[in-house]
């Protein structure tokens, strides 16, 4: 996979589940090893500066983890003690980063307290504490309802154009991608097969919208699969049954 993304882009990686979308953030995040091949990161060499690529790099994992028995406020604080912020930084984003999102007044709770959608705010708030100059989000609107996913929406549009970011987008959400993203990918397999602007995708194989594309893409042949699994298991239970309606037939006879 050979990938160019232009600095204060917005790119969108899609693929199905398996396809490789997390490994290759972990990689471009020096999170994992990669098993070949290298990569520059905001100017760094993979190999060599990892440490440097961490420090310019912010993460949301599809699954992020927290500690559940600080608080918002104390986990917020720990995360930019990891950047050796100021601690007069520090609180100044953690009070901006609050109101962002709309926890204030539950800082001082206990994560585990929290819902799913507050814990991605806090994971989201998280990714963007050092503010960095290139920003990578794994589902980032996974369990928001949507006015935090609009808003969530809304603020990686307005990181892209008007603070400079770099932002890298894995989603299933293709609506949302097709609205924020500059430029797509299309993954499968490990393999970058489609790459190019929404409406180059979507003209590229005659489609309506991105959704109808990507499924023109990436093959919508499971669905026939799956369902000829179904047929082909609903006629071998209709055969087993009429074998086994024979073989009480006969055993009663016998009798």
């Amino acid at each position: 996979m050979n990938l160019q993304i232009p600095y204060g882009k917005t790119y969108g990686l899609l693929g199905p589940n398996g396809a490789g979308k997390t490994t290759t953030v972990r990689v471009l995040n020096a999170i994992i090893s990669r098993t070949s091949g290298n990569a520059s990161v905001g100017g760094y060499n993979l190999i060599t500066q990892s440490d440097d690529i961490r420090r310019i790099c912010g993460f949301l994992p599809e699954s992020p983890g927290l500690y559940s028995k600080l608080s918002a406020r104390e986990f917020l604080e720990f995360i930019g003690e990891l950047y050796y912020l100021p601690k007069d930084v520090i609180s100044t984003r953690i009070d901006e980063l609050l109101e962002m999102f709309d926890l204030e007044g539950r800082e001082n709770d206990l994560l585990e307290s929290y819902s799913r959608g507050m814990k991605q705010k806090v994971c989201l708030c998280a990714a963007l504490i050092q503010d960095p100059e290139i920003i990578f989000l794994d589902e980032p609107t996974s369990n928001l309802d949507p006015a935090a996913a609009r808003m969530v929406k809304d603020l990686i549009s307005e990181l892209a154009k008007k603070a400079d970011k770099t932002i890298f987008i894995c989603t299933h959400f293709l609506d949302a991608a097709e609205e924020l993203c500059d430029m797509i990918g299309i993954i499968i397999d490990g393999e970058l097969k489609v790459e190019g602007t929404p409406k180059e995708i979507i003209e590229s194989v005659g489609a309506k919208d991105l959704e109808e594309a990507y499924l023109k893409i990436t093959g919508a042949s499971h669905i026939d699969d799956l369902l000829a699994w179904r047929d082909e298991n609903s006629n071998n239970y209709e055969y087993n049954n009429k074998k086994e309606r024979k073989r009480k037939k006969k055993n009663k006879k016998s009798r």
